[in-house]
C-alpha cells in the first residue's frame, strides 16, 4: 500500500494511504515515477484516462486541484469516492442501512452472475445493496459505498476482472482458497474489510477537484486554466478492452434496466465506444487527443511497448503537435496484464509547446 505525505496541512507528518487497486493497467505501482516528472509550478491537473485513480490520488495529496474522467461509471465513482469528495464517510448507520434487506430490490445480479461469478446468496445480497445505496441522501457517500464494494467484488474474483468463468471452481478448490482467502469469503465480509482504509483515505486538499464520466474527446473542451494533462489510454493491443474485463463493475452501478447480455461472462451490449481501444480509428483518436490539448501547456501521456501503433508511431504524432521528451521504465517483474509482463517497457512521453 503506497503512503503518501500530504502539503497545506497543519501537520507535516500527516499521511493518508491509497487504497491499492487490483486493476489491469493501474499505475499504483509508477505514480511515483509519473508524478515525480510534474513541475511544482503545476497548480491544475487533468487525468483524462483515470481508472484506478491512481495518478489522480497522487496528484491530490501534492495540494493540486484535481480534474479526474473515465468514460466506465464504476471508475468515475472511484473519481468522485477519493478525488472530489472531501470529507464524506460511510458510518456505522449507514453500513448498517446498506446491509438491511429492501423489499423493492431487484433482481438482475441474480439472474445474470449467480452461479457464474457468485453463489446465489453473494448475487441477492448485491441486489439489496444496490437498491439501498440509492437510499444514502449524500451523492458522495453513494459513490463510496459503490467504489468499495467494486473493490470487494475485484477481490473475491480471481484475477480481479471478469473475462473468464473460473470464479466459481476456484472458489471450491481448497488449494486456491489456502493461497487466496478472499474467493471464499462473501462479498458482505470483504467490504467490511475494505470500509475503514476507503474512510481513511478521503481527506480535502483545499481544493475544487472533480470527477467526470465521458470520453475525453468531449470533456476537454469544456476544461479551463489546466496546467498538465495527464493521459493513459488504453494500450491498444493488450489487453485494451476495459469492458470486457470489468463489464460486471459496469452492470452493477449503471444496473441497467436495458441492454442485451451474452456470452457465458453475460457481458452488456452495445458496449461503450472510446475510440482508443481498437485498431480502427486509434490513429484518428491520437491526434484528436492531442489537437484538443491544444492550451494544455504540458501533455504527459503513459504508454506500452506492446501497444498499437508502437512508441515511434506515437512519437510521430506527438510530434506534430508538441516537443517531446520520452523517459522509460522497465518492468523487472509480471504484474498481470499483457503489457507489464517481465521484460516489457513502460514509456512517458512528457510533451511541451
Amino acid at each position: 500500500m503506497l503512503q503518501y505525505n500530504l502539503i497545506h496541512r497543519e501537520n507535516p507528518d500527516f499521511c493518508v494511504d491509497f487504497p491499492e487497486p487490483q486493476y489491469l493497467g493501474a499505475k499504483h505501482k509508477l505514480a511515483s515515477w509519473i508524478v515525480g516528472h510534474m513541475p511544482e509550478t503545476v497548480s491544475a491537473v487533468f487525468d483524462g484516462f483515470g481508472g484506478s485513480q491512481s495518478i489522480a490520488f497522487m496528484v491530490k495529496t501534492k495540494g493540486k486541484e484535481v480534474h479526474t474522467n473515465d468514460l466506465m461509471r464504476y471508475a468515475h465513482h472511484t473519481g468522485m469516492a477519493l478525488i472530489e469528495n472531501r470529507d464524506a464517510t460511510l458510518s456505522e448507520a449507514d453500513v448498517h442501512m446498506l446491509f438491511a434487506e429492501n423489499p423493492s430490490r431487484g433482481s438482475l445480479m441474480q439472474s445474470l452472475f449467480s452461479n457464474i461469478f457468485f453463489n446465489a446468496e453473494d448475487a441477492v445480497f448485491l441486489d439489496n445493496f444496490r437498491a439501498n445505496v440509492e437510499l444514502l441522501q449524500c451523492e458522495y457517500k453513494k459513490s463510496l459505498a459503490l467504489c468499495i464494494m467494486n473493490r470487494s467484488l475485484t477481490r473475491k474474483i480471481i484475477m480481479g476482472h471478469f473475462a473468464h468463468l473460473q470464479a466459481i471452481p476456484y472458489a471450491n478448490d481448497p488449494v486456491r482458497v489456502r493461497r487466496n482467502p478472499s474467493i471464499a469469503k462473501p462479498v458482505s465480509a470483504l467490504f467490511l474489510e475494505l470500509l475503514p482504509e476507503y474512510n481513511r483515505a478521503v481527506f480535502d486538499n483545499r481544493q475544487k477537484n472533480r470527477s467526470y464520466a465521458g470520453n475525453v474527446l468531449e470533456i476537454l473542451p469544456r476544461l479551463k486554466n489546466i496546467d498538465l494533462a495527464y493521459y493513459d489510454p488504453p494500450y491498444c493491443n493488450s489487453h485494451s478492452d476495459y469492458q470486457a474485463f470489468y463489464h460486471l463493475l459496469e452492470t452493477f452501478v449503471e444496473y441497467w434496466p436495458d441492454k442485451e447480455f451474452s456470452g457465458g461472462t453475460r457481458r452488456y451490449h452495445p458496449s461503450r465506444a472510446s475510440g482508443f481501444d481498437k485498431k480502427k480509428g486509434m490513429m484518428e483518436s491520437l491526434h484528436s487527443l492531442f489537437a484538443f490539448s491544444s492550451d494544455i501547456p504540458l501533455v504527459f501521456m503513459s504508454y506500452n511497448c506492446r501497444s498499437y501503433p508502437d512508441i515511434n508511431g506515437l512519437m510521430e504524432i506527438a510530434r506534430r503537435y508538441r516537443r517531446v521528451e520520452v523517459h522509460e521504465k522497465e518492468y523487472r517483474q509480471s504484474r498481470g496484464g499483457k503489457g507489464s509482463v517481465s521484460g516489457s517497457r513502460e514509456y512517458l512521453l512528457v510533451c511541451r509547446k
